[in-house]
């Protein structure tokens, strides 16, 4: 049955901790609305449209260097706050409940790294992090941080005016030219470096699909919480769970693109009601 709940928060969490209740192996998956609260802006409303304009994508980034040097001024004018945000009572509240032993995995699309700031142990992270940077040319890892000093010793004196923070990192400057931002490269190298997450118009990496795959077979429930689902990458779980004969419970804000796929769709503040469900 397909239930759609928008009612006070003490009956949202009661419905959702009456459906977790027999479930043993919950493979959870999150979006942007787990930490919209912890002051990082998400991309949709909750129709599922895009509030901004959409990412810039793979191609574009790698292949146009004003697209490149646009990304890594509004990044760097972005990171110090982004670097800031802390765990909220939702990634707390799954953390805790992790430690129960009831959650097989927990998968997000966030490339914030929050999940493992409040502790859980057992985080996929499908897009990504962007506290890392990744040389395209050799693979070398380095910290989003280091990444940060090398932006500031590169163009010394180089400030804007932000007129808003955005998602991921990215913030909205003043200026539309960006021709005199320098972009450092890899120092073992000398190749491109990309924030070491999937940007529009790439693939997850294929051996951490697997793994998210391998672990939603082994689960007997699928919880998504604070996601659209509006992208592919993520509504295939989505898909391939229902396929398998999963219940799917949605607890989001808004619309998903997996609706029709679940069996009980809470309409709610993931912050307000996992506190209260996951006990």
């Amino acid at each position: 049955m397909h239930v759609i709940a928008d009612v006070e928060i003490p009956t949202n969490a009661a419905l959702l901790r009456d459906w977790l209740a027999p479930r043993r192996r919950v493979f959870v998956l999150t979006g942007a609305g787990c930490s919209t609260a912890s002051g990082i802006p998400d991309y949709r409303d909750e129709a599922g449209g895009w509030k901004r304009k959409p990412p810039v994508t793979f191609q574009a980034f790698t292949q146009d260097d004003t697209t490149r040097r646009r990304y890594w001024a509004r990044s760097f004018a972005g990171w110090p706050v982004f670097s800031q945000a802390a765990p909220n009572a939702a990634h707390r509240a799954m953390a805790a409940w992790e430690a129960t032993g009831r959650m097989s995995m927990l998968l997000t699309q966030n490339v914030d790294g929050l999940h493992h700031r409040a502790g859980n142990a057992h985080v996929v992270d499908l897009h990504g992090r962007l506290d890392t940077v990744r040389c395209l040319a050799c693979g070398d890892l380095t910290p989003r941080d280091t990444m940060q000093h090398r932006l500031a010793d590169a163009n010394p004196g180089w400030i804007d005016t932000i007129t808003a923070f955005a998602p991921d990192g990215d913030a909205d400057l003043e200026r539309v030219d960006f021709s005199d931002f320098d972009i450092p490269s890899c120092t073992r190298c000398g190749g491109m470096l990309k924030p070491d997450v999937v940007f529009f118009g790439e693939n997850v990496p294929r051996a951490r699909f697997e793994i998210a795959r391998d672990a939603l077979a082994a689960s007997d429930a699928l919880l998504v919480v604070g996601s659209s689902l509006m992208v592919y990458s993520g509504f295939r779980f989505a898909r391939m769970a229902h396929e398998a004969g999963l219940p799917i419970a949605l607890l989001t804000r808004g619309a998903t693109r997996a609706d029709e796929l679940a069996t009980l769709a809470v309409r709610a503040d993931c912050t307000k009601v996992l506190p209260e469900a996951l006990v």
